[in-house]
């Protein structure tokens, strides 16, 4: 059940201007995010970004963009359908998941996911909505639904395995200087 570099997608969704705007604590949605976006690049882990109406919602945060592959625009909330982030048939394949809202986008995406049979993995630290409520409820109803709830840290640990990982101390900076 670990997350291996290999076998993983890490989706960022929907971290957008407006969005943001409206999002208590954004700058940690966005700085967790950034933290993931660096670690798979660091270690080769496959990443698919996310737009939801940006002609309504703005673009990706500027502090993502250079991280993060071009975006894959959508007027669904669920991202499940965009081109990248159903990743083949491999029934072990895991998704990780980040962005914005948890209780729409980053939900209906889950929920999708986990319908066609795939691991799904929610950066708790890296999603949010503009209420608690919401938050917390789609967090509780996803992990009833199966969905795996985690931390950015597990995650580059996990993608890492080891200390004598070859990036182990580049993963590592990232941890300690956010």
């Amino acid at each position: 059940m670990l997350l291996d570099p290999s076998s993983t997608l890490l989706a960022v969704i929907d971290i957008q201007e407006r969005l943001l705007a409206v999002i208590p604590d954004a700058d940690r949605v966005v700085a967790r995010a950034a933290r993931l976006a660096e670690a798979a690049r660091l270690l080769g882990v496959r990443t698919v970004l996310t737009e939801q109406y940006p002609r309504g919602l703005g673009p990706t945060d500027a502090r993502l963009t250079p991280l993060l592959p071009a975006p894959r625009n959508k007027l669904s909330f669920s991202s499940a359908a965009c081109e990248g982030i159903a990743i083949g048939s491999d029934p072990y394949a895991a998704v990780v998941l980040c962005g914005l809202e948890t209780h729409v986008c980053v939900a209906q995406t889950a929920l999708d996911l986990l319908a066609r049979g795939k691991r799904v993995h929610v950066a708790v630290d890296a999603v949010a909505s503009r209420h608690a409520i919401d938050h917390e409820t789609a967090l509780r109803r996803l992990e009833g639904a199966g969905a795996i709830p985690t931390t950015t840290e597990a995650i580059l640990f996990e993608w890492c395995r080891t200390a004598e990982h070859p990036a182990f101390q580049s993963v590592r900076a990232l941890v300690v200087g956010r």
